[in-house]
Order: structure tokens, then C-alpha cells, then sequence
């Protein structure tokens, strides 16, 4: 029912113009298909492009033939020439193949974007539109496509996004400018009586998981989404691994000294390494192996170094980042060969305490009948958890999916283990976008914090969405307790990040400025273990230190954690159950073929 909404909002448009920012999962594909089903079936267009970014081409090209019997060519940088090609001389793309789904790299340069607005169609949808309105080089000239775009009165622009108001003002009303340059105006206007507000509720919708499950509660509407349970569990860097943390900290304090007193320059080095390989060994032991014989050359871009991927967690609207682990060995030394070697000899259940945490919790998970997820960071640390879980479950299909394999051969990977029972997937963000895994899978464990909410909920929401036949979904965080990295991200970054939430049901992500954030997450990389250092005072902490019974997991129901809360921005004006007597209305005036 509630996927009908977008679409009367649609009919009650004479050209439609929508920004759909429903939650991960509630289902925007089908939302906008509808649409478009509908007014190619009214003879309102013939003719359709879907403008996308390149890892998601695959995915609408097999929902709209599978969904709406719409048979569409995939237009990207690599099928250009091809499909050209076969075109007869002198006919439109669009004449020959009436729908078309476009990769924005491919109207990345000037005159393939040239060529898209000659000869566009009548109906364009733009998927994670949100890439196409925050600043930046590329992203202005995708701005500039869609306002091109929009100057025809009669196309129908139909965008979708997840994160409409991904923290940056700008871009959202720069998305509400394209449907209709008087919503500019609203930017510091919020009274919920102002006529413009009411006219945007005509082409704006984003409603929450939460409303459509209370919704689906009051009227009894359909199986609902599941109920994500969420609980963190914790460890304490024990013993050896301690140990072994703690040099790992000295080593990079007196590497730190060092080099201040070399002179300025390389001091971002300093803190880069310092950071790559504080969140390696946090990671796994394979990692840190791996951050430590991976030399960090001295000619890099220090202003690149910050914001390189392989380090960093992406930004809200451009998630890409590497999952190979980032380079940290700045010197030869022997300090180093012995902290390789205790990475080594520490590697396993017996010495590697994160390792043990999860293994009872997975044990658990296993035991109450849940098929589970098992998010890491980096590559090293996937085929290190998947190894020790093959041992200490003989009896699952365990198996690993990184980023060193091509989309196709994810999924074939992913699909394969449908015989198995039971099923643990270790997999690195390279699937929490794109595969989707709501049908094999029950439970989601983020094995390593991600260091941007926004990628949290996207792996969730790669299980915990529509089509799950689960009626629990459970997702756990696991951190070290004494490890001030995460203490630090948890507190600082992911607590935040859930406050905003709560108060405006939408995630907000990171500040942009990367640079303070990584001088603060240095700082507190650096902080004795234990929470006790300053200047950062013990209650920023204060959660990390208080002795958590680490191994009760106490699931708790995130839905009614998340208060209802009503935002400015909710859809609240058509509610799901008016839609189906006017829908069918319609049906009778408009009569059969």
C-alpha cells in the first residue's frame, strides 16, 4: 500500500516532478517503476532514460525488465561505442531503444552530456540524486545537467535518495530547486503553515522506516518489516594483545617526536600512519600485519593523505572507499620486525580477544536459528575472521566477499551459499551497497566500527529491508571496551550521529571537515588506554569506561528506541490507506482499454 503513495502523488501532477527520499529498503525502485508503469500505460510518455551512478546500472536494468517487463540498454562509459553502433543511421538513441539506463561516469565528460540533452526524453529518473546536488567538481556539472533538464516544463523528473539532507543546506535545497525554483526560498523557512512548505509537500516524500511500521501496525497492512533488534558487545584488549597495543601506541608516539623535530611538513605523515595503523591493529591482526609491511612513501600529497579512502569511510553521498588495508610503515626498523611478529604469533582465538568476542556471539546467534553477516573493514581481516570461523563452525557455509572480486562474482558468491544452513557471509563494505541480502540472511555484526553512520545503516539495511521474511533482523556492534579509537568513534562519531537522528528521524553524517576530525581522532588514538588521559576529559568516555558486562547482549528494539518522531520534512498529508479508493476512482474514470 504504502508504495502507492509517490504514485498518486504523481497523478495528482500534471508534469511530475518528485523527490522521493524514502528510507534504505523501503523500496524507491518499485516506487518510482510504478510511475513510470503508469504513465506509459496512459500513453503520457513513450520514453524513459535512468540516470544512475555506474554500480547500480546492473540493478535497475534487472528490476525494470523483471518488475515492469520495461526492456532497457545500459548505457556506460564501456557500452557507448557498442550500442551506437547498432543503431540505424540517422535514428535517435531513444527512437531505438525508448529506454535507456544511463551511468553518470558517462555523462561525466562534456560531450556525451552535450548529446543526452539533445536528445532526452520526456521521463528522466535520477537515482542517489543526492550526488548530483552537493558541490564539488563533478557534481556541479550533474547539477547543471538536471537543471538543464528541468527547463522543459513537460519532462518528467522523478529523483530519488536515501539522504536528501545529508548534513549540507545547500545541496538539499539545490535538490528542491529542480522541482520548482520558488523552493529555494524555503531555506530559512521552516513554519510547517508556510504555503510555499505545503506546496512542496506535493512533490516531496521521505517517509521512515518507522512510519510505514507504525502505519502497517495501525491498519494491519502487509508482514512489515522486521523488528531490528541491536546490541553491542564488547572486549577488552586483554593480556598479550594489551601488550601489543600498547607498543604499537609507543611506537608511534616516539615516531611522532621524531619527526617534529625534523621540521615541519611531514607531521600529517605522522599523524596517517599514526592512524592507519592504530585502526589496522583494532581491525585484526592480519591487518596490522598488513599496514605494517606496506611502506607509506615519504613522496605522498600530504593534503591526499587525509582524505584517502583506504583510511577514511567515504563521505555520506559517495561511499566508495578501498578495503585494502592503507600503507603504514614509515621506517625500516627493528622496532617494527618485532611488532610484525607479534601481530603474527598473536593471530587466532587464544590470543585475539575481538576474535573470541565474536565467536561467542556468533555461537549464540547460530544457536537462536540467525543466518549472519559479518562486517570488517579491510580484506586482510575478512579472510582472517572467515578462516577461524570455518574452523569453529565446521559444520557452516562460511564464506568471504571483498572487494578483490568483481561485482558479478560477489553475487555469484553471495547466491551460492542458499544450500547452506547455517550461513555466515564475511564480507567488507564493498556489499553494503548493491547485493542485496535480505533473503539469505538474518543478522548483521559490525566486526569493526565504521567511521561515518551512514555506512552502519547501510549494512544493515542490506538485510533488514523489504522482502525480509524474518520477523527479527538483530545487528550488533562490537568494540573494545579499553581501545580509545573506538571509544573515541563510538562517542564522538556514531553516538552523534544517532542523537540527530532521533531528533530529526533523518541520519545526518559527518561534518565535513575532515582535518579536525582526524587531529581529534589522532588525539585520542594516542590517549593511554583506559580513558584516563587529558586534555580529553574522561566523560567524553565516560560509556567506554564503565565496566560493561561485555558478553550480555541486551537486544534492544531500535524501532522503539527511535521515538515517532514528525519531522518538517515527513509526508504526513496522503495517508497510504486514503490511497487505494482514490486510486481505484481513477481506475473507473478512466475506463478499460
Amino acid at each position: 500500500g504504502y508504495q502507492l503513495v509517490p504514485l498518486l502523488m504523481a497523478l495528482r501532477l500534471t508534469t511530475v516532478r518528485l523527490l522521493i527520499a524514502d528510507d534504505v529498503g523501503i523500496g524507491k525502485t518499485i516506487e518510482a517503476g510504478l510511475i513510470v508503469r503508469e504513465l506509459m500505460d496512459r500513453g503520457e510518455i513513450a520514453r524513459l532514460a535512468v540516470l544512475c551512478p555506474p554500480h547500480l546500472v546492473d540493478q535497475w536494468q534487472s528490476e525494470l525488465e523483471a518488475r515492469f517487463n520495461l526492456q532497457a540498454v545500459a548505457l556506460t562509459s564501456a557500452s557507448a561505442a557498442r550500442i551506437e553502433r547498432d543503431i540505424p543511421h540517422g535514428v535517435s538513441l531513444f527512437d531505438h531503444y525508448p529506454v535507456v539506463v544511463v551511468s553518470l561516469d558517462y555523462i561525466k565528460s562534456e560531450r556525451h552530456r552535450e548529446h543526452f540533452l539533445a536528445i532526452a526524453p520526456e521521463c528522466v529518473i535520477v537515482d542517489e540524486a543526492h550526488t548530483c546536488a552537493s558541490s564539488g567538481a563533478g557534481k556541479q556539472l550533474r547539477f547543471e545537467l538536471l537543471q538543464r533538464l528541468v527547463k522543459d516544463e513537460n519532462r518528467h523528473l522523478i529523483m530519488l535518495t536515501a539522504t536528501p539532507h545529508s548534513g549540507d543546506e545547500t545541496a538539499f535545497y539545490n535538490l528542491l530547486s529542480l522541482l520548482d525554483p520558488r523552493f529555494l526560498a524555503l531555506q530559512n523557512r521552516m513554519s510547517a503553515g508556510d504555503p510555499l512548505r505545503q506546496e512542496l509537500a506535493r512533490h516531496f516524500v521521505q517517509r521512515r522506516r518507522k512510519d510505514i511500521a507504525e502505519w502497517q501496525a495501525e491498519t494491519g497492512d502487509g508482514r512489515g518489516f522486521p523488528r531490528r533488534m541491536k546490541t553491542e558487545v564488547t572486549y577488552q584488549l586483554s593480556g598479550e594483545w594489551g601488550a601489543f597495543f600498547d607498543s604499537v601506541q609507543d611506537y608511534c608516539r616516539e615516531l611522532a617526536e621524531t619527526i617534529e623535530q625534523q621540521g615541519e611538513g611531514r607531521g600529517r605523515l605522522i599523524w596517517y600512519a599514526t592512524l592507519a595503523l592504530l585502526r589496522c591493529v583494532a581491525s585484526s591482526p592480519a591487518a596490522a600485519v598488513k599496514a605494517l609491511t606496506t611502506r607509506l612513501e615519504g613522496s605522498f600529497d600530504t593534503d591526499d593523505l587525509l582524505s584517502d579512502e583506504r583510511l577514511q569511510d567515504g563521505e555520506a553521498d559517495d561511499l566508495d572507499s578501498s578495503d585494502l588495508e592503507p600503507p603504514a610503515q614509515l621506517e625500516e626498523a627493528s622496532r617494527l620486525q618485532y611488532l610484525i611478529k607479534e601481530a603474527e604469533r598473536l593471530s587466532g582465538k587464544a590470543g585475539d580477544p575481538k576474535l573470541a568476542a565474536l565467536i561467542r556471539h556468533v555461537e549464540a546467534l547460530v544457536k537462536d536459528g540467525y543466518h549472519t553477516v559479518v562486517f570488517c573493514r579491510y580484506i586482510a581481516t575478512a579472510h582472517y575472521v572467515a578462516e577461524h570461523l570455518r574452523k569453529t563452525f565446521p559444520k557452516a557455509i562460511v564464506e568471504s566477499v571483498t572487494g578483490e572480486y568483481t561485482p558479478e562474482e560477489r553475487r555469484e558468491r553471495v547466491d551460492a551459499m542458499e544450500e547452506g544452513e547455517p550461513r555466515i557471509l564475511v564480507a567488507t563494505d564493498c556489499l553494503s551497497e548493491g547485493i542485496n541480502l535480505q533473503h539469505l540472511f538474518t543478522a548483521v555484526i559490525h566486526y569493526d566500527l565504521a567511521w561515518n553512520p551512514t555506512r552502519h545503516e547501510q549494512r544493515e539495511g542490506r538485510v533488514d529491508r523489504f522482502g525480509q521474511q524474518a520477523s527479527e533482523v538483530r545487528c550488533t556492534m562490537l568494540w573494545g571496551q579499553d581501545n580509545p579509537v573506538d571509544g573515541f568513534v563510538l562517542n564522538v562519531i556514531l553516538r552523534k550521529g544517532e542523537t540527530i537522528q532521533k531528533e530529526l528521524g533523518v541520519l545526518v553524517p559527518m561534518p565535513e571537515d575532515e582535518q579536525r576530525i582526524s587531529q581529534a581522532l589522532v588525539k585520542a588514538a594516542l590517549m593511554k588506554r583506559g580513558g584516563n588521559a587529558q586534555p580529553y576529559t574522561p566523560d567524553m568516555f565516560a560509556e567506554a569506561s564503565v565496566e560493561l558486562q561485555p558478553l550480555q547482549a541486551q537486544w534492544q528494539d531500535a524501532l522503539e528506541k527511535a521515538k515517532a518522531n514528525r519531522t518538517v520534512f515527513a509526508q504526513r498529508r496522503i495517508r497510504p490507506d486514503e490511497v487505494l479508493p482514490e486510486w481505484q476512482k481513477q481506475q473507473e474514470a478512466l475506463g478499460t482499454q
